[in-house]
């Protein structure tokens, strides 16, 4: 995956859900498993993408207030929009694509509400293909059961040989323009229904690519399913049924240093007749400690989030970067346990300075002092740091992961 790839999301939410268990029980995009319902799971998967950059979910019109009341908490980065579905899954990925004319994505992401289980490498696996100049990306995974083919009595009529065959999974990505002529023109040149998005791709004449999918990747059809799923991530949250999912990510930041009045280290301005130089304040402990929170939930570097090509970000403060990578680990579930920065200088003297920065830095990260550390070496002036040409920070974060908050 390019590490530019930005892309825009469907999430199709607009069915009954009839083989899920009782229609009392309502659709089952809005059941709950482990502990949230299964739309909630399906949203947090992207919503931590660093391409993510528009998201549309279509809903049936009887299902706002489901919807409404199932997403509360969720606090997404970026808005969420939502549109009515149609009649069958065509016309509401149509609806979706619709929704998004204004924006025009480079490539469009259509997912299913009921595969809450997909993969960040699954995710990336389709932008690549886009990436490399592939109209259309379906995640499929090989067939691995004997097939065969039934009579109306229930009687085996024929063995189909599975070499070639696939299973197909979602998301599939688009190039948003193709798929879009795709979808308008299937609408009013053939009275075919099709099941899924590269269906129409194919009819429309684009080559679809396969890339690989995951096992894991399943779409809860049944109440079984949804069972199973409750169960697994169930069993994820009790403490005692798994080992616990602690992650550690590290970060490393350097800048050069100019002359100036002072230089800003773990967001706390020091005296000193240089300055550091960056397109932000420079702060090298912050910038590292920040990658090494996204680091612990695959949520990419802060150049994703924060690109140094655009001007927003130009001289503004670092704790904006911090406080954004720790909003972003709490969406995915993560608690912060530890943050330890290390700086490498000559000069100034970080430890007249240390106790205000660790106080500064769990007050950021919403921790206690006593988890929060910071050090500081020279490089014996060797190289570029002894010479005093720049000062460098690197960060370890300790994060343990649950279930999405």
């Amino acid at each position: 995956m390019n590490d530019n790839s930005k892309f825009a999301l469907v999430i199709v939410a607009a069915g009954r859900g009839e083989r899920a268990g009782s229609p009392s029980d309502g659709p089952k995009q809005y059941r709950r498993i482990g502990g949230k319902p299964v739309i909630v799971w399906t949203l947090s998967r992207f919503l931590t993408h660093p391409g993510c950059s528009d998201i549309v979910v279509v809903i049936h019109p009887d299902d706002e207030a489901l919807y409404a009341d199932a997403i509360v908490g969720l606090s997404p980065e970026r808005p969420i929009k939502t549109v009515f579905g149609g009649a069958n899954r065509q016309a509401s990925v149509r609806a979706g694509l619709d929704a998004l004319r204004d924006t025009r994505p480079a490539y469009v992401l259509i997912h299913d509400a009921v595969r809450p289980f997909v993969t960040q490498d699954v995710i990336d696996r389709v932008l690549s293909a886009l990436d490399a100049g592939h109209h259309a990306a379906l995640p499929a995974v090989a067939v691995a059961d004997t097939l065969k083919r039934g009579d109306a009595e229930g009687n085996v009529t024929d063995t189909i040989a599975r070499a070639g065959l696939f299973g197909a999974q979602t998301p599939q990505g688009f190039d948003f323009a193709s798929i879009s002529a795709a979808h308008a023109r299937a609408v009013t040149e053939t009275g075919a229904e099709f099941t899924d998005d590269c269906a129409i791709a194919e009819w429309a004449g684009l080559t679809v690519r396969l890339t690989p999918g995951s096992p894991v990747n399943v779409k809860l059809t049944t109440a079984e399913d949804l069972a199973m799923a409750d169960e697994r991530l169930s069993s994820q949250a009790r403490p005692a049924a798994a080992l616990p999912d602690v992650r550690t990510g590290n970060g490393y930041d350097v800048h050069r240093l100019v002359a100036g009045t002072h230089v800003t280290l773990c967001g706390i301005d020091i005296a000193h007749n240089q300055r550091l130089d960056g397109h932000s304040d420079a702060d090298v402990a912050l910038h590292a400690l920040t990658d090494a929170l996204l680091a612990t939930c695959g949520a990419g570097d802060i150049g994703d989030h924060f690109p140094p090509s655009e001007p927003e970000w130009r001289g503004v403060a670092s704790e904006v970067f911090l406080t954004r990578a720790v909003e972003i680990v709490r969406s995915a579930g993560g608690t912060i346990m530890n943050a330890d920065v290390s700086l490498i200088a000559e000069a100034p003297k970080i430890g007249p300075h240390r106790q205000v920065m660790r106080t500064n830095l769990a007050r950021i990260l919403g921790i206690s002092l006593d988890r929060c550390s910071v050090k500081a070496t020279t490089n014996e002036t060797i190289g570029s740091i002894g010479r005093r040409e720049g000062i460098a920070a690197i960060a370890t974060a300790t994060v343990v992961f649950g279930e999405p908050s």
